[in-house]
């Protein structure tokens, strides 16, 4: 016993018993409460992040010349984002991605002065010899 009346040793036994940090002491919580797949994004999210595809001259010749296909797609989504939601919704995992953030047109209507939504569009570059069927009745 100590001075005060209480075992050191108790108190040792407490302190080596404690995590070592935050992570160490939520690390069984986190990982319980995460699905096992939380890095896929379900088929309706991958819907809301690709908005549309873009359908233009430039879009149908960067297609058959260099396999890449544009999408305007959610303005806050990232590149990491959009392609997985390629992956979910069309099964292709993309070589790459860019990202345009377009401004949108300013328009007049006789003297009322306006714009458009600012939107963002998608490049998504995918593998030889994987297609997308995107133009199918256009």
């Amino acid at each position: 016993m100590s001075l005060f009346g209480k075992d050191k040793s108790k108190k040792d036994a407490k302190a080596t018993a404690q995590p070592a940090s935050m992570k160490d002491m939520y690390a069984d919580k986190v990982v319980a409460s995460k699905p096992t797949s939380a890095k896929t994004i379900a088929l309706s999210q991958a819907y809301r992040i690709l908005a549309r595809p873009l359908i233009s001259e430039k879009a149908s010749r960067q297609q058959t010349t260099a396999n890449q296909y544009f999408f305007v797609v959610e303005k806050n989504a990232n590149k990491i984002e959009i392609a997985k939601a390629v992956k979910a919704a069309y099964g292709i995992t993309p070589i790459a991605v860019n990202v345009i953030r377009m401004e949108g047109k300013r328009s007049l209507r006789g003297r009322t002065a306006g714009k458009r939504k600012d939107w963002k569009k998608a490049i998504v570059t995918l593998p030889k010899g994987k297609t997308i069927a995107l133009y199918e009745g256009v």
